[in-house]
């Protein structure tokens, strides 16, 4: 174990550029944690640990590869380096998982979002996922970062369990193809129909922005548009819980 108290250590820096910067997460193939919440969730569903940053007191899981690096840090280096206002007593950084897309789709349940650019909506999104059981998830062109620490942060650990894949459009419409899986967008529309009248057991459902829903590309190539009733004088639900909504519509009677 490490001892490190100065903020100007380089390995300071790599952490911090971890919490701040999506084009060096991808370089490194690393992404930040933070919580000893997320610590145990990653070391429970064997996520690859690389360094742990930790303050005297802390109580860190028996780690089973022995390449962790572990380094204990002054309360002010924590304070440095942690993406949250108030540091929980532990950062650290895992290795993406690096899915690839599949050769073929399971017929299941699966949720598509586009455009869905808070990264708390999307790890929220993400972690109903998983409580669903859904089949996967895909984020398409403009959503936050899926290892965003807001992003990591908002999934509680379903990061390390839901698998997330991310395809082009033309790509992911020949593959719902080839497994007879029809694609439904959720919009406002009068050819929407409501949501509780369609087969969803097996189906992917592309959900849009609260501000600009799904693209014209899009809605193009869905099979069909579906809405959640609500009252006629409400307002739009929030991405996250749209999503919500329908994933329990689309798991009812098999869970």
């Amino acid at each position: 174990m490490e001892h490190i108290t100065s903020r100007h250590n380089p390995l300071m820096g790599h952490i911090r550029r971890l919490a701040g910067s999506a084009a060096y997460r991808w370089e490194t193939g690393e992404f930040l944690c933070d919580s000893p919440k997320l610590l145990q969730e990653a070391d429970l569903w064997g996520a690859t640990v690389r360094t742990v940053l930790f303050t005297e007191g802390t109580r860190l899981p028996p780690f089973a590869d022995a390449g962790t690096r572990l380094v204990q840090v002054s309360e002010s280096v924590m304070e440095a380096v942690s993406p949250m206002q108030t540091p929980q007593g532990v950062v650290f950084s895992c290795l993406m998982g690096g899915d690839e897309p599949p050769a073929r789709l399971e017929p299941g349940r699966y949720l598509l979002l586009e455009g869905v650019q808070d990264p708390g909506n999307v790890g929220t999104i993400l972690r109903t996922a998983d409580a669903f059981d859904a089949s996967g998830l895909f984020l398409l062109e403009g959503c936050a970062d899926l290892y965003n620490p807001k992003t990591v942060r908002a999934t509680m650990g379903a990061i390390f369990r839901q698998r997330v894949l991310e395809l082009p459009l033309a790509e992911l419409r020949a593959a719902l193809d080839e497994n007879g899986l029809p694609l439904y967008g959720a919009a406002l529309s009068e050819t929407a129909r409501d949501f509780r009248e369609i087969p969803l057991d097996k189906a992917a459902v592309a959900v849009g922005s609260e501000g600009n829903g799904l693209s014209t590309e899009l809605l193009a190539i869905c099979d069909g548009q579906l809405i959640i009733p609500m009252r006629p004088d409400s307002e739009s639900l929030n991405a996250g819980v749209a999503a919500s909504v329908i994933m329990w519509e689309m798991s009812r009677g098999s869970l």
